[in-house]
């Protein structure tokens, strides 16, 4: 029987990128997002190249719904062998520039969204065996950054969920992984008009993210014998995370400074 992956966000952008990446490599794919037309376009493409794609509408900020699009996803394909909670928004800006229902809905996306997989995966996963969980985490995460301070530690907290689940399920067979790219070129910063972006630009797309994804859930034998659980995404975020672990605090802060034009 295949192997199965469940993606959420997967309309568009990296979600929709992944999900073809996987449907090449032979993946039973559940795509799911709230927007039905691009659903329904990623369908169509993984039918034509021959693959048999399962979509649904998903909102990951709402438990009883994700549980029950899990269950009907692998009654469907027979198990789950990975789980990737892409689904996220972003908003650019000064904190008190933007608005306080904005910031909660970063908070339900983001965070909550990403519980509420993991924890109405958990059954599935286990049955399986030797499957995975992709959490798409980011640079932000390295340090604080202005101009994106809710978005940032909605980012952090998924980097802390990310750790302390590859622990506490690696006594069932589970493997709980982030991907940390920068800025890549979606619909997330159409508009964003803010001082890292300018310094950084965009070089990372969709399909460039999706391919880190796939070899980071068929790692070769150095990430399985370090258990690797972050995984930067281009040589940028490489870089980045470089300087931030081995730089003294006081480095790292005029860096993200720097960068951010703050």
């Amino acid at each position: 029987m295949p192997k199965s992956v469940f993606i959420t966000g997967a309309a568009a952008g990296i979600g929709r990128a992944t999900a073809l990446k996987f449907a090449a490599r032979g993946y039973t794919v559940g795509g799911y997002d709230l927007n039905e037309a691009g659903l329904a376009s990623l369908a169509d493409d993984i039918a034509a190249a021959g693959g048999a794609p399962l979509t649904g509408r998903l909102d990951v900020t709402d438990y009883d719904e994700f549980a029950a699009r899990l269950a009907e996803f692998t009654e469907a394909a027979g198990g789950l062998n990975v789980l990737v909670n892409n689904a996220g928004i972003l908003f650019g800006g000064r904190l008190q520039d933007i608005d306080p229902a904005d910031h909660r809905r970063l908070i339900d996306v983001n965070c909550k969204g990403v519980v509420n997989g993991c924890q109405a995966a958990l059954p599935a996963l286990r049955a399986t065996g030797d499957a995975t969980v992709v959490n798409l985490c980011s640079a932000s995460a390295m340090y604080g950054q202005p101009e994106l301070a809710v978005y940032s530690a909605t980012k952090f907290f998924v980097r802390g969920l990310t750790e302390a689940l590859d622990l506490e399920w690696g006594e069932y067979g589970i493997r709980v992984i982030a991907m940390w790219p920068l800025f890549v070129q979606t619909a997330m910063v159409d508009g964003l008009d803010i001082g890292s972006l300018d310094t950084t630009g965009v070089h990372l797309s969709g399909d460039d993210v999706a391919d880190a994804i796939l070899a980071a859930v068929e790692p070769g034998p150095l990430d399985r014998l370090t258990h690797r659980v972050h995984y930067s995404v281009g040589l940028q975020a490489e870089l980045a995370a470089t300087i931030t672990h081995y730089a003294p605090s006081w480095a790292s802060r005029l860096l993200h400074k720097y960068v951010s034009h703050s």
